[in-house]
């Protein structure tokens, strides 16, 4: 009996966070208009998604941003992570703590926050796109050294104490033992970091230029708009963008299964 209630709350718990993307990706393939009204099969909120030059415009350009974000978040929290590893525990204390600060103080407040600092007290306006890279930059890097740290925690650090007692200098035992090592850490915090960045609306909204949306933005001014057929080329973005990410998890856990067996 206590197995099935599990299994019951188990599959309880997978229908909340499953069924309403399920549901949305279903009437992606309809005509639709509205969630409720099932009509025929159809392809047209694909095809409006494909050849709307606004939403691809849109799409690129969140991309583009997601990704170069990405990088540099990645650069630095690694860079962080391993300062923060080699360091004396008092500093090693003091990183940590500040860099959970930022992973639990509310997004608004960070938006908020860089607008002031970066328009305000620089001057540095927000079509120059600084302000929105940074702001983006100091929500992911938090969050890329979470995802480096535990790894470099697990690594063999009687390899990189060799490598020093051959004759390698810090710079070099760092590069060509310790990130080998850390290189799947580094991969999921840049994931991380994409993900973060694709999904973030309140600091893109205080810090992007007028004329530029991302997909956050973007999706909640539709929603407020009378354009039918945007709102529902958004289920469609909305349905890709989940296979995109039930796909890369797959590979991953496949990818790791395998190196596991190998070793």
């Amino acid at each position: 009996m206590n197995k099935v209630i599990r299994n019951l709350w188990i599959c309880l718990a997978l229908a909340f966070l499953y069924a309403p993307i399920l549901i949305l990706a279903f009437y992606s393939f309809t005509s639709a208009t509205m969630i409720g009204t099932v009509r025929e099969f159809s392809l047209e909120n694909y095809k409006t998604l494909f050849t709307t030059p606004e939403l691809m415009d849109m799409i690129l350009g969140t991309l583009l941003l997601a990704i170069g974000v990405a990088l540099l978040s990645t650069i630095l929290g690694t860079v962080g992570a391993i300062g923060s590893f080699y360091s004396h525990k008092r500093v090693r204390g003091a990183i940590e703590m500040s860099n959970q600060i930022p992973v639990v103080n509310a997004d608004v407040v960070t938006g908020f926050s860089v607008c002031i600092l970066m328009i305000v007290i620089f001057h540095i306006r927000k079509d120059t796109f600084i302000p929105l890279v940074i702001g983006q930059t100091a929500l992911c890097v938090p969050f890329v050294y979470l995802s480096v740290i535990p790894r470099l925690k697990k690594m063999d650090q009687s390899l990189y104490d060799a490598a020093m007692d051959l004759g390698c200098t810090q710079g070099k035992a760092i590069l060509r033992v310790t990130i080998p090592q850390i290189v799947p850490g580094i991969t999921s915090g840049f994931m991380t970091a994409i993900t973060l960045s694709l999904d973030d609306y309140f600091i893109a909204t205080y810090t992007k230029p007028a004329t530029f949306d991302t997909i956050s933005t973007y999706v909640v001014n539709a929603t407020k708009g009378s354009q039918t057929s945007i709102k529902t080329a958004l289920w469609a973005l909305s349905t890709i963008i989940f296979v995109v990410v039930v796909l890369f998890v797959i590979g991953m856990n496949r990818i790791g299964a395998k190196k596991e067996v190998e070793k």
